[in-house]
């Protein structure tokens, strides 16, 4: 049995470092837009005391079937995601481990949209987030057939830090739910 391993090139170093820079400029807007939010992060935990960590799991077992299928589909992808973001591309661990993965996302995405806490029972600007997963999975996986590589390893990569990385980082904002698990 041959295994094939990919090395950076330098097309895919330059691609690496447009996104960091890229990544980069989005941190630094969304720090600017959402600087009443972290003051308000930074009140909290200044009038908390010391932040310690206590985990309680009770708040997600408490919480309806929606929320729990989302945390659940939602860890599943960032852990398979992170998996495959760090190992050779191509082959069928690959695409088994892909499928899995665009089932989770599809199904933290679309268990989204039956939670409404943050905007009293109406959808938020998440929720348009969790419209572009379920657009763009099937927009990326068209590419990856018809053979543009580039286009797909782009669109997932992108999935993977907005749908899941970015996102997930919001739900620690206090008040809000994992905010509450983790630091509650």
């Amino acid at each position: 049995m041959t295994t094939t391993t990919t090395h950076p090139t330098p097309e895919r170093r330059g691609t690496l470092l447009r996104l960091l820079v890229t990544c980069g400029i989005a941190a630094a807007v969304v720090g600017v837009a959402m600087g009443p939010v972290w003051r308000s992060v930074l009140a909290a935990a200044s009038s908390a005391g010391d932040l310690h960590l206590q985990f309680d799991i009770g708040l997600l077992a408490r919480r309806g079937l929606a929320v729990q299928i989302h945390v659940g589909a939602a860890l599943t992808a960032l852990a398979i995601g992170g998996f495959m973001l760090a190992r050779p591309k191509g082959g069928g661990l690959h695409r088994t481990l892909g499928w899995t993965w665009v089932v989770a996302m599809a199904t933290t995405a679309g268990s989204s949209l039956f939670l409404r806490d943050l905007n009293h029972g109406a959808f938020s600007f998440i929720h348009l987030l969790s419209g572009w997963v379920l657009v763009a999975l099937p927009m990326a996986i068209a590419a990856i057939r018809r053979g543009n590589v580039r286009l797909h390893r782009r669109m997932m990569l992108g999935l993977y830090m907005g749908g899941l990385v970015f996102t997930g980082l919001l739900t620690f904002i206090p008040g809000r739910l994992m905010w509450s698990v983790f630091f509650g």
